[in-house]
């Protein structure tokens, strides 16, 4: 990997303009959801009324993977040039490109994420499905991983099955050190490059299979995106790298999570997602089973769930086969695997494990919740697990709370009444939940200014309603607990 040659495209990336602000401003928004749903004749159009510039030359060749002019390269990147591009493998000696090239921007807490991402030729630029050995870029479900992690300073953290390397990178803002394996060696050329071109030097790539590459290593953050598409092990079947993890069924879940125990070192964190069947019982029982045979704390919550006709269109559209005789081929087999082993569904979400400091886990916690989710919740997953901690080793009647600022109560009337038929808080931030709540559990909320104890407040609402103290106060505290764990109150 040439270094000199990796930072000179960098400084023509960054004078040329190519980010996400900017090629939304070559090309509009419209052109933006356009290539979003896999077009891009609106965005074409655009770049050809914008008189050669360079950020649009480098969207021709690397967004929309389009061929350019060796010439048009030159000036589009003066100090790494055509001859240069060539040498680290974006295009070929006549201009057409060899990888996807695009920016990147998110906001994590530590600030603005800029950076460029390099990963294999997409369906589009192909113009046919893509092979079996793809290198995904930032895909749906990077972002929503990306999204889901932990700010917490540690020495070493692993990205287990790091594809193009966006998780590493992501992590490396927070930890001191980060290994990162794949099975794929060219997925590991790409996240170096990936790496160097967004100046990263404290990544190290181990080629090998789930944990083989990091034997007898233990981290304080853990993070993955394995593999988890559940794929039918038949002949004529395309197996695909980034997705296909070669096990039957969900059974390469159930085998990272049953190894993340021996990686973790005490109060350290794994996040992961992954797919899980339905067969005659809940997937989530089935992991909640995996999760059972560890000593690992586990917060599992399953954000979608789809009958195994929707998945299979799903997945074999992502591969980018369509409509027509090779689609009906690979949908029956597809079908003939699930109903082979009795699977009617397939649930997908996140998982969030942590090795206690010690003794036995004690927080096992498994939930549905399909409701839409915006930004970052690594926040608000480390307040949950800090939560949960609080509520072990405090008396939550001797508390005094107070309700977080994010969180509203929302009241219903029958027409003419002065009592309210229903009380729902609702949380502004985090999983964005609506809670509804009676009387006087909403009353103790509403009074939980950090005053006074949450017993004492207890007592005071008895009071107005008429009603024992002690019956009320043990009413409320289990409810009052899950607002707790869940932020609508706060120690």
């Amino acid at each position: 990997m040439d270094l000199a040659l990796i930072a000179a495209l960098a400084r023509d990336l960054d004078a040329a303009g190519f980010t996400v602000d900017g090629l939304t401003e070559l090309w509009g928004e419209d052109a933006s959801a356009a290539l979003h749903r896999g077009h891009r004749v609106p965005a074409l159009r655009a770049l050809e009324r914008s008189g050669g510039a360079p950020a649009a030359v480098l969207a021709r060749a690397f967004v929309l993977g389009m061929p350019v002019d060796p010439a048009a390269l030159d000036s589009a990147l003066p100090s790494l040039t055509a001859a240069g591009a060539r040498s680290l493998g974006l295009v070929d000696a006549a201009g057409a490109p060899l990888l996807d090239l695009r920016p990147y921007s998110v906001v994590d807490a530590h600030g603005v994420v800029s950076w460029w991402i390099a990963s294999d030729l997409g369906e589009l630029a192909l113009g046919h499905a893509i092979p079996e050995h793809h290198v995904l870029g930032v895909g749906g479900a990077s972002m929503t991983l990306s999204g889901l992690l932990v700010d917490r300073d540690v020495d070493v953290a692993l990205d287990l099955g790091t594809g193009c390397g966006i998780q590493a990178m992501h992590v490396a803002r927070h930890a001191k050190r980060v290994v990162a394996t794949d099975i794929s060696e060219r997925a590991l050329e790409l996240a170096a490059l990936n790496a160097a071109l967004n100046g990263f030097d404290n990544i190290e790539f181990r080629l090998g299979s789930l944990f083989e590459p990091v034997a007898g290593e233990r981290f304080g953050h853990i993070v993955s995106n394995p593999p988890f598409v559940i794929t039918p092990r038949a002949t004529g079947v395309p197996e695909y790298e980034y997705r296909d993890g070669g096990m039957v069924g969900d059974a390469l879940v159930a085998t990272v999570v049953a190894g993340l125990e021996e990686h973790l070192e005490p109060g350290g964190v794994a996040q992961l997602l992954g797919n899980w069947e339905y067969r005659g019982d809940s997937g989530l029982d089935r992991v909640r089973a995996w999760v059972e045979s560890t000593g690992l704390d586990a917060w599992v919550v399953e954000r979608e769930r789809q009958r195994v006709e929707q998945y299979a269109e799903t997945w074999i559209r992502d591969g980018g086969t369509r409509s027509g005789a090779e689609f009906d081929r690979l949908y029956a087999a597809w079908l003939d695997d699930f109903e082979e082993r009795g699977v009617r569904e397939v649930g997908f979400g996140y998982l969030t494990l942590r090795r206690p400091l010690s003794g036995p886990p004690t927080l096992r916690r498994f939930e549905e919740y399909g409701a839409p989710l915006g930004g970052s919740l690594g926040g608000h997953i480390e307040s949950v697990l800090a939560a949960h901690d609080w509520l072990r080793s405090a008396s939550l009647r001797d508390a005094r709370l107070t309700v977080a600022p994010d969180v509203t109560e929302e009241r219903h009337y029958w027409p003419g009444a002065d009592d309210p038929t229903m009380l729902i808080l609702r949380q502004g931030s985090g999983f964005a939940r609506s809670i509804p709540v009676d009387t006087a559990v909403a009353a103790v909320v509403g009074a939980s200014d950090g005053d006074l104890s949450v017993e004492a407040i207890c007592f005071a609402v008895a009071d107005l309603l008429g009603v024992d103290g002690s019956a009320l106060r043990d009413e409320v505290l289990p409810e009052l607990a899950e607002l707790v764990l869940t932020g609508f109150v706060r120690p």
